[in-house]
Order: structure tokens, then C-alpha cells, then sequence
């Protein structure tokens, strides 16, 4: 787990608390027109998050599994916000995204939790790992993200 490590805020938010920054990051991300179709619910707290997505038939493959895309999103977007918990001021950016996939799924839900697990000046570094309902593992995923010039403000959604 990721110890001491933040990005420094530059524009006002530090006097924010974090319950604040990350109750407007889950708000952002359930205005996301994305989201509109595949209905996750999230939470965020430090370096961390928690994607959970119910299965529709909408999501499946011909083979009638859902299709690698909702594995990758859950697993992406639960790296991507734990990593953007830990920065206050900007979007990270998704570098580099690898992805696992380890059990079909065809029912039920699946949850992707995402921590952060290293940080340097400019890149941090999450994994996610996605579970069905019987909490078997179907998925993980490690990626790399850095801050990018995109500010949180209400005109994203941060509200």
C-alpha cells in the first residue's frame, strides 16, 4: 500500500478535506455519459476505489460471457480513480493499462478494487483486481497514470 505519497495541489483545493475530493469524484464519474450504459456504482477513498458493475446481456460476446471491455473498464476506471484520489487539483491520465482476464462472467455483478501501490514525482502506479459475486477473481490489471492539465472543476463534473 502506498504509504506517503501525494501530488502537491496548486489551485485552492487543498483546503478541501478528503471526504470532499472523494465524494466529487464519484459524482463525476456517475455524470460520465459513459457510465449512462454500463450503470457502475463507485466509491473512493484513499488510493483506493471500488467499481461495481451488474451484468447485463447487453455486455455479452456471442458466446454469451460479458465481453473483455467491461472487464477492462471496471479494472481501468478502478486504478485510474484510486490513483486520481491522491490528486486534488487535476485528471490523471491513463499511460499504460494491462490487462488480465481470468474467468468468464455471465451473471450476477462484478467488482473491480483498485489501490494504488507506487508513486514517484510524475507517475503512479496502480493495480485493480476484478471479482464476481462469489468472490471468485475473473480479472486484474495493473496500469500507470500521470497528472495531466485537465483541472477539476465543476465544468467537468467535479462538484
Amino acid at each position: 500500500m502506498l504509504l506517503a505519497f501525494h501530488f502537491s495541489s496548486e489551485n485552492g483545493n487543498a483546503d478541501m478535506s478528503h471526504d470532499d475530493h472523494y465524494q466529487k469524484l464519484e459524482r463525476m464519474y456517475a455524470g460520465a455519459p459513459c457510465n449512462d450504459y454500463y450503470a457502475p456504482v463507485m466509491r473512493v477513498s484513499k488510493a483506493r476505489a471500488e467499481i461495481v458493475i451488474q451484468i447485463q446481456e447487453k455486455f455479452f460476446h456471442s458466446a454469451g460471457a460479458t465481453h473483455g471491455s467491461v472487464y477492462f473498464k471496471a479494472l481501468d476506471d478502478a486504478a485510474f480513480f484510486a490513483t486520481n484520489s491522491l490528486v486534488r487539483d487535476a485528471l490523471v491520465l491513463t499511460v499504460s493499462f494491462q490487462t488480465y482476464l481470468t474467468r468468464p462472467i455471465s451473471g450476477g455483478e462484478m467488482r473491480a478494487i483498485g489501490s494504488v501501490v507506487h508513486g514517484s514525482k510524475n507517475l503512479l502506479i496502480a493495480e485493480s483486481v476484478l471479482s464476481d459475486a462469489k468472490g471468485r477473481e475473473i480479472g486484474r490489471g495493473s496500469g500507470s497514470f500521470v497528472k495531466s492539465k485537465v483541472r477539476l472543476t465543476p465544468e467537468i463534473g467535479y462538484q
